[in-house]
Formats: structure tokens, C-alpha cells, sequence
């Protein structure tokens, strides 16, 4: 028979909460669920989840919703690559056929209360990616939702083709779909390249050359090598950038290199100096 100790261990392997079917499935009695809850070990949340105390907080919140983590939220939660000061507030995906949420008047955060575009298994507290696709379309600045389209290509591995082909239900996500390239080796492509293709010249991305591939070439000779946050921690990788430049320059190309501070935080400056480029010629075939 499982005992406290066990069901405690049951439920922190499940991130602290679980349906309580699901703890049936897995053989423990109803009984020794409601014991293990009357003493205090854990609460039940809309009399059907079974939370510790060391739960994580977004997917109890999604619990006391009757919703699922979604949009930023399932973004930060997988891993894509956000800018800094993306929106903090949790985002939960609610089926309008669902009551209440129940989150009192206090709370701060964002309801998306849409249809499902792709079907959950069952009994989860996190929302699908396309769902989570679908609200960022809607619910963040374009250049925002572009970068986390691009992020989540990437990250989940999944292709333009099958983006495009998701029926979307409004025409914004739809445009994302046909815009993404899945190419993006880091979200601070995706912010040079946005700007970039307004401009209305030809960007292409993780292209080899010499052996090596080029983050950005825009035209035939302008190369664009982006330095992500935490790159060149080790002075083998910086010297091992140096000399791909350097083999790029022996062969007649242009190599801008720039930070994540710069793009980030001083795009102006990055923009500047690419217009120059530009503006020199830097871009064409000899």
C-alpha cells in the first residue's frame, strides 16, 4: 500500500501536482488521496487536483483557473528565445465553455478565452504549442511574435510547411505562418532580420560559406555574425570566430559582427552602421 511518503514522491516527480485520476491510475486509493490531503500535505484545488506545497506556482494557478499555461508563459516555460522585458504576467488558456476562473479580482495576469486549435490529452495543465502560437499572435507587438514564432520553429522543431498549414483562425497568425523561415539560430536573428527584410533587401540566413555557416548575408559579400548572450565564454570560441572572419575577409567579404548588448539594447547604432554598409556597396559582387 503507498504510503504519505510515497505519494508526496509520486507527486514532486509531477512537478508538486496531479489530477486525481491520475493518481488513481497509477494505484493509489482514493482514500489514502483524501488522507494524504486532510493532514495537510497537500491541497486539493477544485476539488480535483492534488497539489504540495512546493508545486510549481504556474501550473497550480492553471489548476485554480481551470485553465492551462499558454502563450508567453508556455513560451518561457519551453525554453524560446524571449527579448528582455517581454511581459511578466502569467497568460492562461481558458475553453469559453469553462466557468469561472476563480482568480479573484487581484489578480494580474491575461485570460485567453479561445477555442482549441489542436487537441490536449487529456487532463494537463499546459496548453499546446499551437494554441500558445495562436495567443502570441494576438497578444504581443509584431516584431514580439515574430521572434517567438521563430523561436518556437526552431526550439520544437517544426516546419513552415506544417506552420502553414495549421488552420489558424486569425489572419495575423496566419501571416506569422507564411513569414516564418525556421532558420533563426537565436531570437537576435530574428530582430536583425525583421528590419532588414522591410528594407526590401535580400537576407539570407545560415548560409556556408568556406566551410562554415554565416549567421546573415545579406546580398553576395555582406556577412553578419550575431554574438548571443552567453557566446565566447571561453577564449577557444572567441579565437575560433576570429579566424572564420578572417578566412571570410581573405575571400572577399565584409564581416559586421555584433553583440547581444548592441542589438538589444542599441539597435540604432547596429542599424547605422548596416546602412553604411549598405551605402558603400559593401553588399555586391565585386
Amino acid at each position: 500500500m503507498v504510503d504519505a511518503a510515497g505519494i508526496g514522491a509520486w507527486l514532486a516527480a509531477r512537478d508538486g501536482i496531479a489530477h486525481r485520476e491520475a493518481l488513481v491510475r497509477a494505484g493509489i486509493p482514493v482514500t489514502r488521496i483524501r488522507a494524504f490531503v486532510r493532514t495537510g500535505s497537500a491541497e486539493l484545488i477544485r476539488r480535483a487536483w492534488i497539489a504540495l506545497p512546493t508545486a510549481d506556482p504556474g501550473l497550480v494557478l492553471a489548476a485554480r483557473a481551470g485553465g492551462r499555461v499558454s502563450c508567453v508563459s508556455l513560451a518561457r516555460r519551453r525554453g524560446w528565445w524571449m527579448p528582455p522585458a517581454i511581459d511578466s504576467r502569467p497568460h492562461l488558456h481558458l475553453d469559453p465553455r469553462a466557468g469561472s476562473a476563480r482568480l479573484g479580482q487581484d489578480w494580474e495576469g491575461v485570460l485567453h478565452w479561445t477555442q482549441p486549435i489542436a487537441p490536449s490529452p487529456g487532463r494537463v495543465l499546459v496548453g499546446t504549442i499551437e494554441d500558445a502560437l495562436a495567443h502570441i499572435a494576438v497578444c504581443q507587438p509584431p516584431e514580439v511574435a515574430r521572434l517567438l514564432w521563430e523561436s518556437a520553429a526552431r526550439t520544437e522543431r517544426l516546419a513552415p510547411e506544417y506552420l502553414r498549414s495549421v488552420q489558424w483562425r486569425r489572419p495575423v497568425a496566419r501571416e506569422l505562418a507564411q513569414e516564418v523561415t525556421g532558420l533563426s539560430d537565436s531570437g537576435l536573428e530574428t530582430l536583425v532580420v525583421a528590419p532588414l527584410a522591410r528594407w526590401g533587401i535580400r537576407v539570407r540566413q545560415q548560409v556556408k560559406i568556406a566551410g562554415h555557416l554565416v549567421d546573415l548575408l545579406i546580398g553576395e559579400r555582406l556577412v553578419l555574425q550575431i554574438d548571443g548572450f552567453e557566446f565566447h565564454s571561453t577564449s577557444a570560441a572567441r579565437t575560433r570566430d576570429l579566424a572564420q572572419d578572417a578566412e571570410l575577409r581573405l575571400r572577399g567579404y565584409t564581416v559586421l559582427r555584433f553583440s547581444y548588448a548592441q542589438i538589444v539594447h542599441d539597435w540604432p547604432a547596429v542599424e547605422a552602421i548596416i546602412r553604411r554598409a549598405l551605402a558603400a556597396g559593401l553588399h555586391a559582387a565585386g
